[in-house]
């Protein structure tokens, strides 16, 4: 049970404080599209180094599903995960959302920090973004989580990665690489948010399962 409740305090830090800066901040100004990306990576850094040794800091069901593909955890334990996860998604999502309306704030995403498809060019551009940026993200992850001696900076280098990965994706889809991440803030940004919501759930998934194949290929490889 400790695990999953880091991991349900991991994703809503993410989500809260990721989707938040973006809400409050926008992405078109003050510098907005560089601070949601470190909200972002910064998220993950801070929680890498705090649940790590409880829960291994997945907080995104794309990275339980490659971390269950490698067999580096149960079933069981992948369904708590993902339970967890977007619980803490959802409840960070409900916070956001009440802070916004409860002090009548402005809301500079228009959709509580959602996903959409509209700056990759349409669904099918959206999917094929979010497969490669997650694949990207999970292929890094697996490497240095699997090399005990960058134990130490593992939380830094998939901190910094996230961020990364944010820069480029954040005009184009929002950038999810995360199904918990997207679906908190989508079941309150209406039928636009949930609508493409899909991509955001496939998307991850398809990423972290290439992203399995491949290093599960090249793992002896990188033994050497």
């Amino acid at each position: 049970m400790k695990k999953y409740i880091a991991e349900f305090i991991g994703t809503f830090t993410l989500v809260f404080m990721g989707c938040g800066s973006a809400i409050f901040l926008g992405c078109d100004i003050n510098g907005g599209h560089l601070a949601v990306a470190f909200a972002f990576g910064l998220s993950i850094v801070s929680m890498a180094y705090v649940i790590g040794n409880i829960s291994g800091c997945h907080i995104n069901p794309a990275v339980s599903f490659a971390m269950l593909l490698q067999k580096r955890m149960s079933s069981s334990d992948f369904i708590g995960y993902i339970i967890a996860q977007i619980l803490g998604a959802i409840v960070a999502a409900t916070i956001l959302h009440s802070i916004v309306y409860g002090f009548h704030l402005i809301d500079y995403t228009g959709g509580l920090g959602s996903n959409g498809v509209a700056g990759a060019g349409g669904v099918w551009g959206a999917l094929i973004v979010e497969i490669i940026l997650t694949f990207i993200f999970v292929f890094t992850i697996l490497g240095v989580t699997s090399d005990e001696s960058k134990s130490s900076v593992a939380g830094l280098i998939i901190g910094f990665t996230l961020t990364f990965v944010h820069i480029v994706g954040i005009p184009l889809t929002g950038t999810s690489v995360n199904p918990a991440r997207s679906i908190g803030p989508a079941i309150f940004a209406g039928a636009e948010a949930l609508a493409p919501l899909w991509v955001f759930i496939v998307g991850p998934l398809v990423g972290a399962l290439i992203a399995s194949l491949l290093f599960s290929l090249l793992k002896p490889n990188v033994a050497k």
